[in-house]
């Protein structure tokens, strides 16, 4: 059905886009890919929580995804996300990202691990203590690797409970936030959740025709930017020591940044 739509669409002409600026209820904090960067997410964390006390405002904090992985420090980084709602001055929002799908696509027996280790999980799993990864080189095969997903299992603990319990989108006024972007063509409604999560063709090469906003991570960029109806915020913490978040204030965006010295 969803893409029976999308193919009736492209065979349109396309609308002229509708001129707008990202406008959201109340002041949202959206912080983009951490991907095992927990000292920046802390540093973040804390500038936010100074500018809300300042201010004597409560914001919400959206979490953009991709906690884990490629970095060195997943398990402390998940700490930290998980430790969101204690902030008084937070209503946290935590989206999934592409990495924790695929560690629970392997915890839950739907892939094997080949996948998600070539993608940076096993920094993940080093930061949980967990090895094995010996007995699947050695060729145990399927038994090596029920071995494996059982000790992270054990390892993870409540973790593996925050990852489940993730959204795949938020929305606010006339802006969407998701990891991985939304397909241009279809009403955020109407969006498929790989498409929240993983991506969609066309996201990057057009703007959406319905004056809307996405905010997104996923894409690495050398600099935060928000145009063409998107508002990228990854900025590849784990390699380039620079985290982003965006700070979106009623119809006012500013772009927030926190770097590791050296």
């Amino acid at each position: 059905m969803v893409f029976g739509l999308i193919d009736r669409l492209k065979g349109r002409r396309a609308p002229a886009p509708i001129v707008s600026v990202p406008n959201v209820a109340g002041r949202i904090y959206a912080i983009g890919d951490v991907h095992g960067a927990a000292e920046l997410l802390e540093r973040m964390v804390a500038r936010i929580l100074a500018e809300c006390r300042a201010d004597g405002q409560r914001a919400t904090l959206v979490m953009m995804g991709d906690y884990i992985d490629r970095g060195d420090s997943s398990r402390a980084a998940l700490d930290l996300v998980a430790s969101l709602d204690e902030a008084a001055e937070l209503d946290p929002i935590l989206l999934r990202g592409n990495h924790e799908a695929m560690l629970l696509d392997f915890i839950e027996g739907r892939a094997s691990a080949t996948r998600w280790l070539q993608f940076g999980g096993l920094q993940t799993l080093l930061s949980y203590g967990v090895g094995g990864l010996g007995a699947i080189g050695a060729g145990r095969g399927d038994a090596a690797e029920r071995d494996l997903r059982a000790a992270l299992t054990e390892a993870m603990g409540p973790h593996l409970g925050l990852l489940r319990g993730l959204a795949s989108s938020h929305q606010s006024g006339n802006v969407l936030f998701a990891h991985a972007g939304a397909h241009p063509d279809l009403p955020f409604e109407l969006q498929p959740e790989r498409a929240l999560i993983w991506g969609a063709p066309d996201f990057l090469d057009r703007p959406r025709a319905d004056g809307r906003w996405v905010v997104h991570g996923h894409y690495v960029v050398d600099a935060p930017q928000a145009a063409d109806s998107r508002i990228a915020i990854d900025t590849g913490a784990y390699f380039s020591q620079r985290l982003t978040a965006v700070r979106l204030d009623g119809g006012r965006l500013d772009f927030l940044t926190e770097a590791l010295d050296g």
